[in-house]
């Protein structure tokens, strides 16, 4: 039995089913202001708490876990599906120009992490969870490539794929029917790191003003409005910030689990 899969996947879940329920259904909705009510700590009404502007902290919660969860798994697909075909390419065409101009691309995106990525694009468009999510996919975009490549490097001087090339078989058609079977293990579990981390970085843009706008809910933009307040307010920043450890910390048990699970060295190594 995995511990950490199962924890993991209890957090995780935790948070997906708070996002889903908030489609349907709110203690109170999560934009309605009563100014009366500001700043009450944890009741038996508002379990927790209001906010500067009355609002029920348990609900803009539950729609924030949804706001995060869509930037971060929007991001982490583009990052998928631009930098999975480029990692194949690029180690296909090991040691040429275009593995040589794919991964020089790839250094020079990673010399400007996701928050200047951010700052550039809301420079031209302005702040938005879209151009969060364009900011923190386009940082993904060189990590699943590096990944993928890696991973298939070590599988093109493999006896099964030299088999598949006296087969016949161009370098496209193997690296779909062979590499990538064989490294999607490996993406999963990536994939899993890069969903946590871009929860993190949803929450870090929008605490700066460059991720989701009012009235959208969003965890990181409660913490911002907190921080003047954290003397006599302190659960205004304490919630939302343990939703973002507890979602991360389950996304990185649940990718620790799954990378014991599917790698059969590890559970031989740790049996």
């Amino acid at each position: 039995m995995n511990r950490n899969l199962i924890l993991g996947l209890f957090l995780s879940s935790l948070v997906l089913l708070a996002a889903l329920v908030s489609f349907v259904w709110t203690p109170f909705p999560h934009t309605t202001m009563n100014i009366p009510q500001k700043l009450q700590t944890p009741n038996m009404v508002h379990w927790f708490g209001t906010d500067h502007f009355g609002r029920d902290i348990f609900s803009m919660i539950m729609v924030g876990a949804r706001t995060s969860i869509a930037v971060a798994l929007v991001a982490v697909g583009i990052g998928m599906a631009i930098g999975v075909p480029l990692g194949l390419l690029a180690a296909a065409r090991r040691g040429g120009w275009t593995d040589e101009i794919i991964m020089r691309a790839n250094d020079l995106v990673f010399a400007f992490p996701s928050l200047v990525i951010a700052i550039l694009i809301t420079a031209v468009f302005g702040a938005g969870a879209i151009n969060a999510i364009i900011a923190i996919g386009i940082f993904n975009i060189p990590v699943f490539a590096r990944i993928t490549r890696g991973a298939a490097l070590s599988l093109w001087e493999r006896e099964f794929i030299l088999a598949a090339r006296v087969a016949g078989k161009s370098g496209a058609r193997i690296s779909l029917e062979h590499i990538l079977p064989n490294v999607m293990n490996l993406l999963i579990v990536q994939g899993t790191i890069q969903f946590s981390l871009g929860i993190l970085a949803e929450a870090g843009l929008s605490y700066v003003g460059l991720g989701a706008q009012p009235p959208t809910p969003s965890w990181g933009r409660m913490l911002a409005d907190a921080q003047t307040m954290v003397s006599f307010a302190p659960h205004l920043a304490l919630i939302p910030g343990m939703a973002i450890i507890l979602t991360v910390l389950g996304l990185n048990l649940m990718g620790d689990g799954l990378r014991d699970l599917l790698d059969p060295r590890l559970r031989v190594r740790r049996s």
